[in-house]
Formats: C-alpha cells, structure tokens, sequence
C-alpha cells in the first residue's frame, strides 16, 4: 500500500501546491464573509475539514499508486453498496432528495465519494478494455460499469449530482480514444430524449428550468434565488463594495450564500476582480493537472487526472454559470470555497491523487 520507494518526490508539482493553497486561503476568505451574519460553527468545521484535507494529502503522497489500481473492484462495490444504503436509510427528502447519511453531528453524501471511487475503478476498467473501446459490445460494459452509480443517483433523485457523472465519464472515454462519433450520437439521443427526462422530473427541477428560461418568471417565490443572487453581482461592479460590507451577502438577501451561492458573495464585496481571479486560479489549476496528464506513461494515471478535472470543471462552470445566470439552477457547490466538509475533503483528496501520480516512479522498459 505504502512505497516510498516508488514515488519521486522531487518531481512534486509545486505550482499545483501553490495554487490550491491559495485557493484553499481564498475559500476561506470569503467563506468567513458568507456566514458572518448566520448562527452556526460554519468556519469551525470547514477549517477542520480543510485541515485534514492537508492530513490526507500528505498520507495519499505516499501510497503506491499501482496498489490503487489493484483494489478498483473492492473501491467500485463499496461506493454502489453505499449508495444503496442511502436509499433506504438516507435523509433529505425535505430538500428534495434522500442523499445523506446522518450520524449524529456528522452528515455526509455518499455520492462524493462515489466520484472519487468511480474514477478510479473507471480508470482502471477503461484501461483493461483500451484496446477494444470502440467495438459496440466493449462499449456497452464499460457504460454498464460506469452508469449503475449514476443511476443509483437518479434513484434519489439527484439530478444535478448525476450530470456530474455523466460529465466526468464522457471525459473519461473521449481521453481513452472513444470515437468522436459515439459521443456525438450520444448528445443527440440526449437531445431527442430530453422531453421525456422532463416529464420525470420533479416540480422543483421543472421551475428551476422554466426560471432559468425566462428570468423573470417567478422573481418572488421559486425564482427569487437566482434573482436576488444577479442583484448581488451587479452590485459589485468592477472592485466590489468591500469586504464584510456586501449589503445584498450581509442582510442575508442571498440564499443558500455559504454553498450553491457563495460566487455571488465573492463578486459582490470584491468586484469583478475578485471573480476573475478566481477563474484565473482555476484555470491555472487545470493547467497544471494538464501537463501532469501528458507527462504520464500511465493511461491508469492519465484517466483518473481527466475525470478529477472534468468533475471540478463541471462544479466550477455550473456553479458560476447558475449564479450569473447562463445556467439553471442546480445546487452544484463551488470547489474550495462553498461550505461543506465532505466536499472540501473530497477535493482535497482528488488534488492529492493528482499529486501523487505526478511523483509515481514509472515502471522500467527494455522495449
């Protein structure tokens, strides 16, 4: 599990550290703005989730990652057999979705780990079958494998955390040499059979598509959300009205301002520079996992760096998007700023994948 001896630690990708450290100060920041007026011990348990994030981190530098790819089937049937569970003795369905577990103080989405887990046993799987990944029959078990969670998911129903999957395992695929025409096909049946998805979805889910479409449909009831949330970044305008001095974030006129909303808390107190320097540390980030991507010998390696970066990227598109208003509605949290300690972790250990493939001594050739 452990093997030091397999990892190269002078090729630790410091820019990547550099940037996420930022990032994690940054959340922090902004976060401590977010929930200055709401009663609760929010900064108390993002700073100890964010501390063992780090604990994490530094524990994942040092296992093997071949020993990973080893146990792919073992990590894939936990995360089915918890998201199962949740099912049965899962809560939320006064949010609209039975998603959590809940014990005691600690509450936690089985589905966040489920994205870790699936990555990797995807990875793995998709590297087991790479040389025949564009003949029908081969195709059809990879997506049979990679589509039970997702539709565990659905199950729960939790639309918005589902697109999330589908998301990252197009990713996975198109990386592995998935013909483009397969993808494509896939967009259009989605396309075609989209009205029919409509038709099961839930009231909340159908408002926030007929919100998203028509702004001002319902400002006062299931659209007050996104509207109060554009009249906080428009407030910000180019440098923002201070920090702590938000008034849309500090009388609470944002809702859901520590998770799905806290981009429009950011643009609000430090403007439109705030926000951009948040999508250029993004960017920087995604940057870096890049070359760590292309620097792999490793398809293993390779697939399990795509779909962390597809999975934050759909986080961070939507998050934002549905904020500012080129997307609907989801519920989406912002990676490394929205509040959350299962979140936060889980990112966190992503980086921490990313890292250590980036150190993984590779195997000698004689070929």
């Amino acid at each position: 599990m452990f093997s030091l001896r397999k990892k190269n630690f002078s090729k630790l990708d410091k820019p990547l550290i550099v940037i996420i450290a930022i990032l994690l100060i940054y959340g922090l920041i902004v976060l401590r703005s977010a929930v200055d007026s709401l009663p609760g011990s929010y900064m108390k348990t993002q700073i100890i989730a964010t501390l063992l994030g780090i604990l994490l981190i530094t524990i994942i530098l040092c296992i093997d990652i071949d020993f990973i790819k080893s146990i792919y089937i073992p990590i894939y049937m936990f995360c089915n057999v918890l998201l199962i569970i949740v099912l049965f003795v899962g809560v939320g369905d006064e949010w609209g979705s039975r998603s959590w577990f809940s014990l005691g103080p600690i509450n936690f989405q089985p589905a966040e780990i489920a994205k870790v887990g699936l990555i990797i046993s995807l990875a793995r799987f998709i590297e087991l079958h790479k040389k025949n990944i564009n003949e029908p029959l081969t195709l059809i078990k990879i997506l049979l494998f990679a589509m039970l969670p997702v539709a565990l998911i659905l199950k729960q129903p939790d639309f918005g955390t589902a697109m999330v999957f589908v998301f990252f395992i197009a990713g996975m695929l198109f990386a592995a040499g998935l013909d483009f025409r397969y993808i494509f096909s896939a967009f259009i049946l989605f396309l075609v059979s989209f009205p029919f998805f409509y038709m099961r979805l839930t009231t909340v889910q159908k408002d926030r598509i007929r919100n998203f479409l028509d702004k001002e449909r319902d400002i006062s009831n299931t659209g007050l959300q996104a509207w109060r949330g554009r009249i906080a970044i428009g407030s910000g305008r180019f440098s923002g009205q201070g920090y702590l001095q938000g008034t849309q974030s500090q009388f609470n006129f944002v809702l859901e301002k520590q998770t799905d909303y806290i981009y429009a808390v950011l643009v609000e107190e430090l403007g439109f520079l705030g926000g951009a320097l948040v999508i250029l540390l993004y960017f920087l980030m995604f940057f870096r996992c890049i070359q760590i991507a292309r620097n792999s010998e490793s398809l293993f390696a390779k697939l399990i760096i795509v779909g962390f970066a597809a999975m934050l990227l759909f986080h961070i598109f939507e998050n934002i998007g549905m904020t500012v208003g080129v997307m609907p509605i989801t519920g989406i949290p912002l990676p490394f700023f929205s509040y959350g300690g299962t979140f936060q972790i889980i990112n966190m250990i992503c980086i921490g994948l990313v890292l250590s493939v980036s150190i993984q001594r590779e195997p000698l050739s004689f070929m």
